[in-house]
């Protein structure tokens, strides 16, 4: 692990605890169902804050299972796990703040995600 490594995913900590003080703002002080745009808001930070704090797990977890050796392109498929994490929570949430969040429903997003991931870390893997 080298210096920049240690320093991306400490910036991330750092930011994913600025998301997670911002979120418990939201959460403290704004009434998600008194208007539309305040679940929204709660959605987006929550969504921020989880998306933000896995991003520097993902790039561990692929370290790790390299055997401490950092491929090029890690830190960009962590990111875009992490990415994946938040606009899923996010819509989540929105879901079910309108009341329409079903479980099949969110299986199926998360499966389409999952098979989105697969396909673009394949064509990465290719070199394509």
């Amino acid at each position: 692990m080298e210096a920049r490594d240690r320093r991306l995913s400490l910036a991330l900590f750092g930011a994913a605890a600025a998301a997670w003080v911002a979120f418990g703002a939201i959460g403290l002080l704004v009434d998600p169902l008194s208007s539309p745009a305040a679940g929204f808001l709660g959605a987006a930070a929550l969504g921020t804050a989880l998306g933000v704090n896995v991003m520097p797990i993902f790039w561990l977890a692929s370290f790790a299972r390299h055997r401490r050796i950092a491929y090029r392109g890690d830190w960009l498929r962590a990111i875009r796990r992490g990415a994946w994490v938040g606009v899923l929570v996010a819509v989540f949430v929105v879901m079910r703040l309108n009341g329409i969040f079903q479980p099949q429903i969110g299986l199926f997003l998360i499966a389409l995600a999952l098979v989105a991931e697969v396909t673009l870390t394949a064509g990465s893997t290719r070199g394509g």
